[in-house]
């Protein structure tokens, strides 16, 4: 997906993302997000996020933090429908870096 998104609303059905896995550590705050605004001005709704972090409103996090591995994290959309996606990452036991290696979407056009 690039800055043009999926070129009209898709209806998403899951989403895994993968980190670096090669030591074992755990990814902080990791967030994911679905708009039909390119900007994320309005419309924003959040499909996945870890215990709160300061970026975003606490109390709307409850997925606990979890070992990265080569399965990467399986996230389910649940039929969603949006155009963009954002993600958001605040590092690792082991550094501030985020890391992401691979991100796959599956879904369909939005009927």
């Amino acid at each position: 997906m690039g800055a043009n998104g999926f070129g009209a609303p898709a209806e998403l059905f899951a989403i895994l993302i993968w980190h670096a896995h090669n030591t074992a550590k755990v990814y902080h705050g990791v967030v994911v997000q679905l708009s039909d605004d390119p900007d994320f001005l309005k419309d924003v709704r959040t499909i996945f996020q870890q215990r709160p972090t300061q970026h975003l409103r606490p109390g709307c996090g409850n997925r606990p933090e979890y070992f990265e591995t080569f399965e990467g994290k399986l996230i389910n959309a649940k039929g969603a429908k949006a155009r963009y996606l954002r993600f958001y990452c605040k590092g690792s036991t082991e550094s501030a870096l985020n890391e992401y290696t691979e991100i796959e979407v599956y879904g369909r056009p939005a009927q």
